[in-house]
């Protein structure tokens, strides 16, 4: 396991992350995003599709559940499990997208992943935080694989 941690100044520096992290990234890769209400986990999923060469708008699927963006180098699958209860995440077989079964497979970003009731083998866990005056804190730590040598030499 990898644990870097990171002090984000604004918006525009969370973007600029995920899209320095979705440059590089490879298919089942598995990131289970954390963090309070507009601590800024939707912007990172915009900036991974941004560096995923994605150009529709990338919007949170609160009441969706799930948003596929497949024009991209690889898919991104952008599940949002804010309105569930761990007992009916347990029953959108989520297993499917990160194991590739019935989809290409791709990048997995779940927000509010903390209501899951299972984890992949292998994923990251990213905790967003609020930090001092606007800023964020971010805590990126890698179980059972590494953060590219890519993304882990520009943190």
């Amino acid at each position: 396991m990898g644990m870097v941690k990171i002090f984000l100044q604004d918006t525009q520096a969370t973007l600029q992350l995920g899209l320095l992290i979705g440059q590089h990234l490879h298919p089942g890769t598995v990131i289970l995003l954390e963090g309070d209400l507009g601590a800024g986990k939707t912007t990172l999923v915009q900036g991974l599709g941004q560096g995923l060469g994605i150009k529709d708008s990338i919007v949170s699927p609160t009441f969706t559940l799930i948003n596929e963006y497949t024009e991209g180098r690889i898919p991104l699958y952008h599940l949002d499990l804010y309105r569930l209860e761990a007992k009916e995440v347990d029953g959108l077989n989520l297993y499917i997208y990160w194991e590739g079964i019935e989809v290409t497979p791709g990048i997995v970003a779940i927000e509010w992943s903390e209501r899951m009731p299972y984890q992949p083998d292998s994923y990251w866990l990213v905790n967003l935080t609020y930090g001092a005056v606007g800023g964020r804190q971010v805590e990126i730590n890698t179980f059972n694989c590494e953060i590219p040598q890519e993304i882990a030499g520009r943190l």
